[in-house]
């Protein structure tokens, strides 16, 4: 647990609300830390084989002994192969699915580093595994609008902030002069950032030494004529690498992809009450209130004038972050969201047990 950004933000912050209202969990990841790093990185085709080979039978194990639990939940997939057999599987032991995911994962949308592998996939197999769902959770109503062309049990909670970790640390740095802009992401959203380098590039020109740029991510981003700080993203130092950022930003194209994005950084930035711009596209729309709790670029043109607004005025700055944790508090919080949550667990089982008879 903790190692997956959507597994964190989608469902493990609620196991312990879960567990506190009578439910065991047993938590069952598909990969290991080290599988990670083998996994997703460039090469290694040995190593990722026998990482596929051995995770199938590690889910074969789970679906023998599936029968003893009230509900089987799944991230996204069971498993990484386009195949559904392990779902179908898990169908056949009679055991209720809830099944959530947060991105277009019907799209093919591979990782750098498995580019070869993904003949291997099959994303339209997330059609299936609505259908055999016995209750699909999605992020946003883009994704519930496609889920329930397959099942009419699809409820939305929105992708969610623990405030409670996720709280603003102090500001006391008399030795920082300049204001960072700063993004946070991995290796396969990267190519997000990118599209904003010519805005930043502008933003250097006329603020010089005044502003800075900080990048946090699992892989350092290759941007020429742009100074640029990085940090190798660490969860045990997570929020104080956030804490470093002064305007939080959050580019998007608008295309099929995005629109099923679930606004975690912006998120993020909001609840640590960072000052958020966000393209408008998808939910990021629903989490913003333009010029109230973030703003809302659509042009390179609005990132550059709303940046240099923030910029240049502290009072707008800490008006707008303060909203931004107002509006994650009040809606995209564990804390907001848990009752529901767990409404949606008890209510699948009940379903499966009155279909029953």
């Amino acid at each position: 647990m903790g190692r997956s950004p959507g597994q964190r933000f989608r469902c493990e912050h609620f196991i312990p609300y879960l567990k506190d209202n009578g439910f065991d969990i047993t938590y069952s990841n598909l990969l290991s830390e080290t599988d990670d790093h083998y996994f997703y990185s460039f090469g290694n085709l040995h190593r990722k084989i026998w990482i596929v080979v051995k995770s199938f039978f590690k889910r074969l194990k789970d679906v023998w002994f599936c029968k003893k639990y009230d509900l089987v939940f799944i991230y996204r997939e069971a498993h990484m192969l386009g195949t559904t057999i392990i779902e179908r599987m898990f169908r056949l032991r009679n055991v209720p699915i809830i099944f959530d995911f947060d991105d277009s994962i019907w799209l093919n949308d591979t990782s750098p580093g498995n580019q070869k592998l993904k003949w291997l996939k099959r994303p339209s197999k997330t059609a299936d595994i609505c259908r055999l769902a016995s209750t699909v959770i999605v992020g946003n109503q883009y994704l519930a609008d496609y889920a329930k062309r397959y099942n009419p049990r699809v409820e939305i909670v929105p992708t969610t902030i623990d405030t409670d970790y996720h709280v603003a640390l102090p500001h006391n740095k008399p030795h920082k002069t300049a204001i960072t802009i700063g993004w946070t992401g991995t290796s396969t959203t990267l190519k997000h950032f990118y599209t904003i380098v010519p805005v930043l590039k502008s933003l250097h020109d006329k603020y010089g030494n005044k502003v800075d740029f900080l990048v946090i991510a699992d892989l350092e981003p290759k941007v020429d004529g742009l100074p640029l700080k990085f940090f190798r993203w660490n969860p045990k130092q997570e929020i104080e690498q956030l804490a470093e950022i002064d305007i939080g930003i959050m580019p998007l194209p608008d295309n099929e992809w995005t629109r099923g994005k679930c606004g975690f950084k912006g998120l993020q930035y909001m609840a640590l009450k960072i000052p958020t711009i966000m393209s408008p596209v998808g939910v990021n729309k629903d989490i913003v209130d333009h010029g109230l709790n973030g703003f809302l670029a659509d042009s390179e043109e609005d990132w550059f004038e709303y940046l240099s607004q923030l910029i240049d005025n502290e009072e707008l700055r800490k008006r707008i972050g303060m909203n931004g944790r107002q509006r994650v508090l009040q809606h995209y919080s564990v804390k907001a969201n848990r009752e529901k949550y767990l409404s949606i667990f008890k209510e699948t089982i009940e379903y499966h047990r009155q279909s029953r008879k």
